[in-house]
């Protein structure tokens, strides 16, 4: 048995070296001629796979360690016979958590306070019915437009130009479709970035082509009011630099990037190679899992509950360390290829663990526990 993976796949020699001859390389490198002897294809989201990747090679798995699968050729794959696996939900905390971290920055940069903003959650599946909960948890009102779901005669849901007309926040959680009347490439397009609310933040952790990067990037030149956080980009690994100058925030794909995430998909598609196999799983991530990077945070009962959650958000994950490292990259390349640098950003991104993985002591002061709950935080 042979198993050729993206290198980038944390956990993989632990999940699958006894499962055969394991061959890694980098997930944009990975060609046809890699596949000639190999039974299963392991991937993230920088591989495209489609048939004629598979064709001649006796491949009949793939397995994407990731939530989306709009790198995959689903129906081209089912075709050829292909059994296709994913990660539905695997980074769905991590982007949550990218989403508040978001919010307490330009919370802090324009005055205006986080909880107390409108929220339009655009695409309401694994990643955005999870944020909906949190914040709701948090006491956030949410607006929530989700067309298919809600054509399945689902309630609660609102058509995306009603939402833009009465948020003040929009983070987009689409998966990328280009044809069809839920297509989402350029969803927010220029007619409907220009009819976003004064002062609007705008956050975009779904697929770079959801926005007209183009239309954005005139839209900001005019609005300065229009506060933007970008974690994906219409050409990635190319990056409009002049754009990201224009960003309040702006990261490198890793929204979803956290080390549980990561691992929960690598865990998922293992199952899934077991069921293929119509074998039964023998190991779980909770017996492989690192203790790196859990902790313990503990506050006094006389502190302010406000205080205290966003202290703690911010020792979780804090988004202006990866803008930081994404411009000190980036910036210097204008005009230039960004590929490589895109790719080395996230090929060593730092450790990082979500809120699930620290335990708050002592959180027994007024509000303080069932904030922190409301959080995900281990209370």
């Amino acid at each position: 048995m042979h198993i050729v993976a993206d290198e980038n796949i944390p956990l993989l020699q632990a999940f699958f070296a006894d499962q055969g001859r394991l061959t890694t390389l980098p997930g944009r490198s990975i060609r046809r001629e890699h596949l000639l002897d190999a039974d299963a294809l392991l991937v993230r989201s920088v591989t495209r796979v489609d048939p004629a990747l598979l064709e001649g090679t006796p491949v009949q798995f793939v397995g994407t360690c990731t939530i989306g699968t709009d790198h995959l050729d689903l129906p081209g794959l089912a075709t050829a016979g292909i059994t296709v696996a994913s990660a539905p939900g695997c980074n769905a905390r991590g982007v949550v958590e990218y989403v508040l971290s978001c919010l307490l920055t330009l919370s802090e940069r324009t005055g205006l306070p986080w909880r107390e903003r409108r929220v339009g959650i655009v695409g309401v599946g694994e990643v955005g019915s999870r944020l909906a909960a949190t914040l709701g948890a948090l006491g956030v009102e949410c607006v929530l437009c989700d067309p298919p779901r809600a054509a399945r005669g689902e309630a609660g849901f609102v058509e995306l130009d009603a939402l833009l007309a009465q948020v003040d926040v929009v983070s987009c959680h689409v998966p990328l479709t280009r044809n069809g009347p839920d297509a989402t490439w350029h969803l927010l397009d220029a007619p409907r970035l220009m009819a976003l609310q004064h002062g609007t933040w705008l956050i975009n952790s779904s697929r770079g082509p959801v926005i007209d990067n183009h239309a954005l990037s005139v839209l900001l030149a005019e609005r300065p009011d229009v506060q933007v956080a970008l974690d994906v980009w219409e050409l990635e690994p190319q990056v409009d630099t002049a754009l990201l100058k224009l960003c309040a925030l702006g990261t490198p794909h890793i929204a979803g990037y956290s080390l549980d995430g990561k691992l929960r998909g690598t865990e998922q598609i293992y199952q899934a190679w077991c069921r293929h196999r119509g074998e039964q799983p023998r190991l779980t991530l909770q017996a492989l899992a690192p203790e790196a990077g859990c902790a313990q945070l503990q506050f006094s009962a006389e502190t302010p509950a406000q205080w205290m959650l966003e202290k703690a958000l911010r020792q979780v994950y804090d988004v202006r360390d990866d803008d930081a490292r994404f411009r000190a990259m980036m910036m210097p390349l204008a005009g230039q290829s960004t590929g490589a640098a895109f790719d080395t950003l996230r090929k060593d991104y730092p450790l990082r663990r979500e809120c699930p993985q620290v335990r708050i002591l002592h959180a027994d002061g007024e509000g303080q526990a069932a904030l922190m709950a409301a959080a995900g935080f281990n209370v």
